[in-house]
């Protein structure tokens, strides 16, 4: 159980699209919008957990085509979101940054985010502690899961507020949004590499 618990830390605690944007949301858009947008991270990571237990994910992705069309909407939805840390509160914006990433933002995102499948994957099929009583073992590696993830993501959430407070000149805080937003790129980059 111990080698479960340290494999959540890591595996979720390693920059991934869902951490990267989390800290994002909360430096360009303060807590309440994180928040919202962590909430719906944490209902989709849930969701796609689910999936990964039931085996819905393995007979969706065992088609290369519904992968790769999962792959590029992922790609496609990091880079909007990227593109709307990136451009908060900057006057010459290439998108309106009017609303704040939310709950809507976060499902959406862990619905096709490969690292939540892979993580939760690896997590679900690996590390078995209790062979003769699969649905105990899931139940408990579900809330070591949740006690382990929500932390993590209230951490990041807590950086990006943090930078938020600091109240940095409106250049300083635009040049993190940006870094952050590169951040993101480059998750999105190493994993369509990956995808080769």
């Amino acid at each position: 159980m111990m080698t479960f618990a340290a494999a959540v830390f890591f595996l979720i605690v390693t920059p991934g699209p869902g951490v990267l944007s989390t800290a994002g949301v909360g430096s360009a858009f303060g807590a309440p919008a994180g928040l919202r947008y962590v909430t719906g991270l944490f209902l989709g990571n849930f969701a796609v957990g689910l999936a990964v237990v039931t085996g819905l994910a393995a007979l969706v992705l065992a088609e290369p085509a519904i992968r790769t069309v999962l792959m590029l909407a992922s790609t496609g939805y990091l880079l909007y979101l990227a593109l709307r840390i990136a451009t908060a509160g900057a006057k010459l914006a290439f998108i309106e940054a009017a609303r704040p990433p939310g709950l809507r933002d976060g499902l959406a995102l862990q619905a096709i985010n490969p690292k939540a499948y892979a993580v939760n994957t690896a997590l679900f099929s690996g590390f078995p502690f209790m062979a003769d009583a699969p649905l105990a073992e899931a139940l408990i590696k579900i809330v070591i899961l949740n006690a382990i993830w929500i932390p993590i993501h209230l951490g990041w959430l807590w950086a990006g507020v943090a930078l938020r407070r600091l109240d940095l000149a409106p250049g300083t805080q635009r040049a993190i949004n940006i870094a952050m937003a590169a951040s993101m790129l480059i998750v999105v980059g190493l994993a369509l590499v990956g995808m080769r």
